[in-house]
């Protein structure tokens, strides 16, 4: 689908052809994103921030954080603190070229300071960041459905629920399970996973565990890409992102 390749900025539909979409994106992020944060910062001739934006873009969704980057940047024979990288991260915020998902733990209803979740506000812009090279559509979804959340108005975290098993020792262990969004919006709450497909009851346990382990009733949802049959057990599925 176009959009999940090109997004959704209105020009793009006055661009006929794939070539004109690709250029168009790649010059809006080269020459009015970048650039202007470059220099509205003074960051000329820092290859820093296109680097870092180009990481973001290759884990979008991932849990990290500026130590984490700066790992990352490291183990690619670049020195840059965690101090820089998080300010620079600042500027995309306030650039809204990017938003943070902070994480919630459910359960012990506080917020868990470290690591987040950064998406780009439009998925086109970070397709045309990587050159329109890494289209992997599980990733891609999940930064739509979040997106696609924030513009019907709810305010969204990255979820964590502790609950307690037994390991293969027969050990009990705590462990935390991830809910990829806790949605928000005046008494509604919603709690969604991004599963993209669903091919067997193993896959269905997965997306579910965390789900089923939350304890209270406000609805869960299990968002797939293609239209398969709605089921409703502990959770519901359903194959776009409509919301009563």
């Amino acid at each position: 689908m176009d959009y999940c390749t090109y997004g959704g900025l209105p020009l793009i539909l006055s661009r006929k052809t794939d070539e004109l979409k690709s250029k168009y994106l790649i010059d809006l992020c080269r020459e009015l994103y970048l650039k202007d944060i470059e220099e509205r910062h003074g960051l000329r001739g820092d290859n820093c921030m296109a680097a870092l934006v180009n990481i973001l873009a290759s884990a979008v969704g991932s849990l990290t954080n500026p130590l984490k980057l700066a790992n990352t940047f490291g183990s690619n024979g670049m020195h840059v603190s965690d101090k820089t990288i998080g300010i620079y991260i600042g500027y995309l915020l306030d650039a809204f070229f990017i938003s943070k998902a902070e994480r919630y733990d459910i359960k012990g209803k506080r917020y868990i300071a470290s690591p987040f979740k950064y998406y780009f506000t439009d998925v086109g812009l970070r397709n045309a960041q990587l050159n329109f090279r890494q289209q992997e559509e599980n990733h891609i979804m999940e930064n739509i459905i979040y997106n696609e959340l924030l513009i019907r108005g709810f305010n969204v975290d990255v979820g964590v629920v502790e609950h307690s098993e037994r390991n293969e020792n027969g050990k009990m262990v705590r462990k935390r399970l991830e809910v990829d969004f806790v949605c928000n919006r005046g008494n509604q709450r919603y709690y969604i996973q991004s599963a993209f497909a669903i091919p067997d009851s193993s896959k269905m346990q997965k997306e579910q565990k965390s789900l089923v382990h939350i304890g209270d009733s406000f609805k869960k949802i299990i968002v797939v890409k293609d239209r398969i049959k709605l089921t409703r057990c502990a959770t519901y599925i359903i194959n776009n992102t409509y919301f009563a």
